[in-house]
């Protein structure tokens, strides 16, 4: 296909524009020089379990709310403890979890539904305004009236794709509209939403590393790990394409992924940035948070080593920072800076060991260790600008082509074709520029500020100084009115929860549109929805609650469930009784061959496959049961295969023809074959 000539001159700007950006990035990699030991030789990891703290500094609240629901708040404990355990920095509410309960004591119907992190807030008029002016890339304010609202909820764990399409329809309505509109009309609406967007994206991650630190709490939890694994899971998918309609089967598999991820990117950029800072001489720190786990490392430069090296070649490569031994800021540093001791092969030891040298070491950058492939610099102790550039670099790259060459359709070759190369360059090589993992980091950094009391106050309050300069987004405030907007927040929350048109109200409607699945089937389901996404959400269908719905609800939670017990053991068990919790899946199972009318089709093969692998009676019968409970035509099949199988003892295979005869008389669902197949049974 040829490019017209407006097609090629708007590749060629293209093109300008990614190698304008990517080029100061110093992407390219070498293979890297052998390390000089300036630490202990034997160096913690990135994750090391054994380091854990007592993790004192979280503790985790539990409030009722009226119509069957409860309110769990994590806790940050501020400043060092005095002996009797009370904390001189107070406690700060981070995190808050609404669990419908269905105002029972069975967990098997217990439904997460909203989660706020309660730092985030509903931007004053000054922050929208501003969060509108396109190539505005500045913290302008901060937010001074807080108000008595509840706070905004950071995601609703809703059953998958509730919500689905309706960030489609605004992606559409920005893209093929105001797109045709000119840049005056798309440039606003483009700016407010990516700020927007990057607002809630830094409050989900700060959320996810605060459940992440509450789950190596060491004492009783209000919450599971396995909850809150699906907490974290469906956190995670938030911002993913069709996250939303990921089915709850797969959440754990989601979060084990996450982790190993995150384990894997700090691994590795730990090593690199060590190794690569201890080849040019200089000091490499993990700085680790109260799970043990190293989200950030600080690079430091020995004073002394300054006028030694005085003229060495540096490589800056990965480090990202302009040359220390040519820097004559660093020999009349006036900033802050740290006196370690140091015995005769270079390991710090403790001050006035025998032997041992003091060194005044200063700071020169500090690194988050969760972005892919490369350390991400989020703090350069000598230039504000380095970080905030980087930052500002791919926000500016999308700004700028999007707004000004207005890319509205597929046609558009020379856009895509040049944002392909541009995505693959950038992501191929790591290069450490705005991402959702930047926003990660950033919030991770915050929150070590918050809670690592091993830190000295004066340095993090330096470290805090600068972050906050660091801010593109207009709706952000910097850490003092976020704590104050946190305490204030949770105010409000709690009075919501209490107040009979509030929370529990919301609640309400909220069940009464869970029961549209009860009552109408998948074509009244999806008009509804169509009604919902074209009225822009001013239209919801709820239906009115009755004691036969709320039971149905109930019971229907219930089964969704045990559902996923039994497909989880299906997944990862090899011998059911022995490498699962069998009391659980007895009950499940059990469950399901009393109530498993609806059960789907995948429990089904997901029961036929349990029923293969164990050797225990009681379950292997209640598997039989279960199968002949489901009323659908896979259940079915897999009991008629069940009876097929020449390898199955004689006893199973009998009971198995007892069921599908009585299905069969039962009038249950069966396809026309196995009906047959069925029927010659009872005639044998």
């Amino acid at each position: 296909m040829a490019f017209t000539h407006t097609e090629i001159h708007k590749l060629f700007v293209c093109l300008i524009l990614v190698a304008a950006f990517v080029s100061p990035l110093r992407l390219s990699a070498q293979n890297l020089s052998t390390p000089v030991a300036v630490q202990d030789d034997k160096r913690d990891s990135p994750s090391d379990p054994d380091k854990k703290s007592d993790f004192s500094n979280l503790r985790v609240e539990k409030l009722r709310v009226d119509g069957g629901a409860e309110i769990y708040t994590i806790f940050a404990r501020l400043g060092k403890p005095d002996e009797s355990g009370n904390f001189d920095g107070g406690e700060l509410p981070l995190v808050s979890i609404l669990r419908d309960t269905l105002g029972d004591n069975r967990a098997e119907n217990d439904r997460f539904r909203y989660v706020w992190m309660l730092t985030y807030t509903r931007p004053s008029f000054l922050q929208r305004l501003t969060a509108f002016v396109p190539f505005f890339y500045l913290h302008a304010s901060n937010k001074s009236r807080f108000g008595n609202e509840p706070p905004p909820p950071i995601a609703d764990l809703s059953p998958p794709g509730k919500n689905g399409f309706n960030k489609l329809v605004i992606t559409l309505l920005t893209k093929f509209i105001l797109g045709e509109l000119g840049f005056l009309a798309k440039a606003p609406v483009q700016q407010n939403s990516q700020n927007t967007s990057n607002y809630r994206k830094s409050a989900i991650a700060g959320a996810l590393t605060v459940l992440s630190l509450y789950q190596e709490f060491h004492g009783e939890k209000l919450l599971s790990d396995d909850e809150l694994k699906a907490i974290q899971a469906k956190l995670q998918l938030t911002g993913k394409s069709f996250g939303g309609h990921l089915s709850s089967d797969y959440l754990p598999r989601v979060y084990d992924k996450e982790i190993a991820k995150s384990i894997d990117t700090r691994g590795h950029n730990w090593e690199l940035l060590r190794q690569y800072a201890e080849s040019q001489g200089l000091y490499f720190e993990p700085l680790k948070m109260s799970d043990g786990t190293a989200r950030q490392a600080i690079v430091w430069v020995a004073e002394s080593d300054l006028l030694a090296n005085k003229g060495k070649k540096f490589d800056g490569r990965f480090l990202n920072f302009k040359d220390p031994w040519s820097d004559t800021k660093l020999l009349n540093w006036k900033g802050y800076s740290e006196v370690r001791w140091f015995d005769a092969d270079n390991r710090p030891v403790e001050p006035g060991t025998q032997n041992a040298q003091s060194k005044r070491l200063i700071p020169l950058a500090l690194y988050g260790l969760d972005h892919p492939k490369i350390p991400i610099i989020l703090v350069d102790f000598r230039n504000n600008a380095n970080p905030k550039l980087r930052e500002l670099s791919h926000r500016v790259l999308t700004d700028v082509i999007a707004d000004t060459l207005s890319p509205v359709n597929i046609g558009d070759l020379p856009y895509f074709a040049a944002r392909m190369f541009y995505n693959f360059l950038t992501g191929r090589r790591g290069a450490d520029i705005n991402q959702p993992s930047r926003l990660r980091s950033y919030e991770q950094l915050k929150l070590m500020i918050l809670l690592d009391a091993s830190l000295d106050a004066g340095f993090k309050n330096e470290i805090k100084r600068r972050v906050e300069t660091e801010s593109i987004n207009p709706l952000e405030n910097d850490m003092a009115t976020e704590a104050r907007i946190a305490k204030k927040q949770y105010e409000n929350l709690i009075a919501y929860a209490k107040r009979p048109d509030g929370l529990a109200a919301k609640l309400g409607d909220d069940r009464r549109e869970e029961m549209l699945r009860l009552k109408h089937g998948g074509k009244q389901q999806v008009l509804f929805s169509t009604a919902h996404l074209f009225s822009l959400g001013l239209y919801t269908h709820r239906e009115k609650a009755t004691p036969e719905l709320n039971a149905a609800m109930d019971m229907r939670r219930q089964l969704e469930y045990h559902e996923r017990v039994v497909r989880q053991v299906a997944y990862l068990s090899v011998l059911p009784e022995f490498d699962s919790d069998a009391d659980a899946l007895r009950r499940s199972l059990k469950f399901i061959s009393e109530n498993g009318n609806a059960a789907k089709a995948k429990t089904s093969a997901s029961i036929a496959r349990i029923f293969s692998l164990t050797r225990d009676d009681e379950m292997r019968l209640l598997c039989l049961a279960g199968l002949y409970r489901i009323n659908n035509t896979a259940a079915k099949n897999a009991l008629l295969a069940i009876y097929h199988k020449t390898d199955v003892p004689e006893q199973w295979r009998r009971q198995s023809a007892e069921y599908l005869k009585l299905a069969l008389k039962e009038g249950q669902l069966i396809s026309s074959s196995a009906a047959h197949a069925i029927a010659g049974i009872a005639e044998n």
